[in-house]
Formats: C-alpha cells, structure tokens, sequence
C-alpha cells in the first residue's frame, strides 16, 4: 500500500507533500524535503512525529 505525508502537518505553512510506493521511498523524499527547512539530520523526537502522520493510501 502507497504511503503520503504533508509537511503542513509537522512545520506550519509548508504545503510539501509526498506519495511513494512504501515508506523507505517515503523517508528518502522526506530527508531530502527537510534540508530546505535546515535539517541535515532528523532527530529521534522529530521521526516520531513524522511516522505517526504517515498516512496509508
């Protein structure tokens, strides 16, 4: 089952989203997404938000 995720959801005033096959493409796109907002690395706390928001579709 494909995966999505809006970054709204996490960072207020973003309007990124993402859909991808499995949630390992997901992350990939979602690391890259979050340089823009100054993340090199996502750190623990933040991947718990980020995988509870984590929608199947």
């Amino acid at each position: 089952m494909a995966k999505s995720i809006n970054c709204g959801d996490v960072v207020d005033n973003c309007n990124w989203s993402a859909t991808a096959e499995n949630e390992e493409e997901l992350m990939k796109k979602i690391r890259e997404h979050a340089k823009e907002h100054g993340f090199h690395e996502i750190s623990a706390e933040l991947m718990g938000k980020i995988k509870g928001i984590i929608k199947e579709i």
